[in-house]
């Protein structure tokens, strides 16, 4: 599926189950809610963090992920973002901007 299908299939989504997109700010939050919930999950999963109950899966962050993909793309579809052109041009300007500065980086070095 390509950026643009899914953007598209989010977009049915919404309409069919959600009624409508909720506002800007309230898909702000929940990104911001999602987002938390993988670095909650990271912290438990790769860091020092314990979990309280049974420990999660990759399948639980592959989840935790797309939701925040979701709700990303939720914002892209409402205020009117191609999110396959956004995705080239940020790529585009990190390559020429960055095209040296990580090889250059001696706390890279030896990794």
């Amino acid at each position: 599926m390509t950026i643009s299908e899914y953007q598209q299939q989010v977009d049915r989504w919404v309409k069919q189950f959600g009624v409508r997109y909720f506002d800007e700010m309230t898909n702000l939050a929940i990104l911001v809610e999602e987002v938390g919930e993988v670095a909650r999950l990271m912290a438990r999963m790769y860091g020092e963090q314990s979990f309280k109950e049974k420990p999660r899966t990759k399948e639980d962050l592959a989840d935790e992920l797309a939701d925040v993909m979701f709700v990303l793309t939720c914002i892209a579809n409402q205020t009117g973002i191609d999110l396959t052109a956004a995705a080239k041009h940020n790529l585009d300007k990190k390559s020429q901007r960055d095209h040296q500065r990580h090889w250059n980086n001696p706390k890279l070095q030896g990794a």
